[in-house]
Formats: structure tokens, C-alpha cells, sequence
């Protein structure tokens, strides 16, 4: 295989937390006033990155309640309602096939790293990955940076970033790593599709398209 690393998405690659997340904001809207997510296909049409921009389409009034205030009243919500989320069933599967293959593997997350090590741990991965990369805040701007950083400090690595948001194959970009988009997640193929790299619709697929 020519990769020698490959970079995980967490939420919606790893973690089926799609109806968590749903289930999570409409609480804040519902607090508010606001219309609820009616399911998965109008949170596909709203969300994206930066995180701050999904909750103006939702109608949050980001300039009476700031996103600072919002942004850890929905992590609370999420915290809350994670616990019924579950990896998909072929992600073992897929990490096996590339570490058998010789890849060293990273979750990489916009996920506030504290946050994001403590879910590892709930959902029994710990030690199954060899690095775990996330933000130092929980307001989800954006991973670009934590990926060139690490970027900068592998310059020989030949990635492959997995995901299922248009802001992955950003971050595949910025760092000159290919890139496959699972249509599963928190955006749909028709987005997904946009971006002009492999869609696919599990881990079984990347693992068929990487041999």
C-alpha cells in the first residue's frame, strides 16, 4: 500500500453520532423558541463548517447569545446523549486491514482533545490508534491547522485522510494527503460529491478502493 499513515475522522467516521447530534441542538432550539431539525435529511441541508456558521442557519441570534455561551450548552447535550451512540460495525475491520497492511493510524477531530480522548476511552479504543490529534477548545473551527502541524512534523508521510465532511477533504488538501468521503455521516453524498474525491458508503468500500 503507498500510505503510510492514515488520518481518521472521528464523528460520523468512526462514531455513528448523527441522530446524538440532532437530538443534541434541537434541545437548544427547542429551549429557544426555534424550529427543531425535522430529521437527517434537513440536518444534511444545514450542516457544516465552521460550526459557528451551522448554528446561524439554524437560527441561533448569535448577536443577542454568543456562540462562546451556545457552543458548551450543546457539548452538555451531546455528553448526555453519546452514551446510546455506537462505532459502525466495520471500523475494526477497516483499522486491522491497514495496520495489517503496515499504515500507522491517527484519529484526527475537531473535537476538543480532552472530549475526544475521554470518548475513545468509552467506546473501548483505547491504544487502537497510534496518535490521537484534536483541538485545545471546543468551538470546532476547524482542524486544518492541527493537520499541518502535524504535516510539518511528518514530511515524508504519504496519507490518507477518511472522513464524511466537506471540511475533510479540506484538510486532505492543505496537506497534500489523498482523501475518501464516507456517505453515511454529517453531510450527504450529493454534498460529499462536490469535493471531486471518492465517495463511498462504508469502510469496506475504502478498504476494496485502497489495495
Amino acid at each position: 500500500m503507498k500510505y503510510t499513515h492514515v488520518l481518521w475522522d472521528f464523528n460520523g467516521t468512526i462514531l455513528d453520532d448523527v441522530e446524538t447530534g440532532i437530538k443534541s441542538v434541537n434541545t437548544l432550539l427547542a429551549e429557544r423558541g426555534l424550529r427543531c431539525l425535522s430529521g437527517v435529511e434537513e440536518y444534511h441541508s444545514v450542516f457544516g463548517f465552521p460550526i459557528i456558521e451551522y448554528y446561524r442557519r439554524l437560527g441561533f441570534d448569535l448577536e443577542n447569545e454568543k456562540y462562546e455561551v451556545i457552543a458548551p450548552l450543546w457539548v452538555a447535550e451531546y455528553l448526555r446523549n453519546v452514551k446510546d451512540a455506537k462505532i459502525f460495525d466495520d471500523v475494526l475491520y477497516a483499522v486491522d486491514a491497514f495496520r495489517n497492511r503496515g499504515a500507522k493510524q491517527l484519529i484526527l477531530s475537531a473535537t476538543e482533545r480532552d472530549m475526544l480522548l475521554s470518548q475513545i476511552s468509552d467506546i473501548g479504543l483505547d491504544g487502537v490508534f497510534d496518535d490521537v490529534l484534536g483541538l485545545d477548545n471546543i468551538h470546532a473551527a476547524s482542524k486544518v491547522g492541527v493537520a499541518e502541524e502535524w504535516k510539518s512534523s511528518n514530511p515524508e508521510a504519504v496519507a490518507l485522510v477518511i472522513g464524511d465532511t466537506v471540511h475533510d477533504a479540506e484538510v486532505a488538501s492543505a496537506i497534500g494527503a489523498d482523501c475518501i468521503l464516507v456517505a453515511r455521516g454529517h453531510q450527504s453524498r450529493e454534498v460529499l460529491e462536490g469535493c471531486r474525491v471518492p465517495v463511498v458508503k462504508d469502510l469496506t468500500e475504502v478498504i476494496k478502493i485502497t489495495r
